[in-house]
């Protein structure tokens, strides 16, 4: 589960930089970049916390196999 908050770590660091870049930039072209990397670290970001999650279920004494 160590792993899984690494990867969740790093994708957070990595979508702090595209929110910044998104924000801040002056390009346009690189504005939409920056928008649609965030938009897809957002979804592996979500990805990883359900992961997380049901790894935390799974530890819990008496937790239910699906």
């Amino acid at each position: 589960m160590l792993d899984l908050h690494a990867e969740r770590a790093a994708l957070e660091q990595r979508l702090a930089r595209a929110e910044q870049e998104r924000l801040y930039l002056a390009d346009p072209d690189a504005v939409a970049a920056a928008q649609a990397e965030e938009t897809t670290l957002l979804a592996d970001l979500d990805r990883i916390m359900t992961r997380i999650r049901a790894a935390e279920y799974r530890s819990q004494p008496g937790a239910r196999t699906w």
